[in-house]
């Protein structure tokens, strides 16, 4: 297995699952459920700090970091299988679908929406 593919990246997400019987549980509407939780999982590790504590924190609680991280892209990739989404395509599309709206001459350093730049 290549972990930087993606589509070796879904296959042992859903063998993962498949060994457990748990597509019975996989839905998109669940799927979706469950990247919403674990990306909330990941933001509870690092809510309420800022600067050299934030820092502080990521540091000390890397590892929990990488495995709440994980799990968004358990759930990403069990997602994308389930709703049949070429991740890899999808993404380059969408980077330039939102490169076109945030055009670098415009957006660079700014915050803003692209609606008012």
């Amino acid at each position: 297995m290549n972990p930087d593919s993606l589509q070796d990246l879904i296959r042992a997400a859903v063998a993962f699952r498949d060994q457990r019987d748990w597509a019975q549980f996989h839905n998109p509407k669940e799927l979706a459920i469950s990247l919403a939780v674990e990306s909330a999982e990941l933001l509870q590790i690092m809510q309420w700090y800022k600067g050299e504590e934030l820092q502080r924190v990521v540091t000390e609680k890397h590892a929990h970091l990488k495995d709440e991280l994980a799990d968004v892209l358990f759930s990403v990739l069990l997602l994308a299988d389930e709703l049949k989404i070429d991740l890899g395509p999808a993404f380059l599309e969408k980077l330039a679908k939102t490169g076109a709206k945030y055009p670098v001459g415009k957006s660079k350093g700014s915050p803003k929406k692209y609606t008012e730049l």
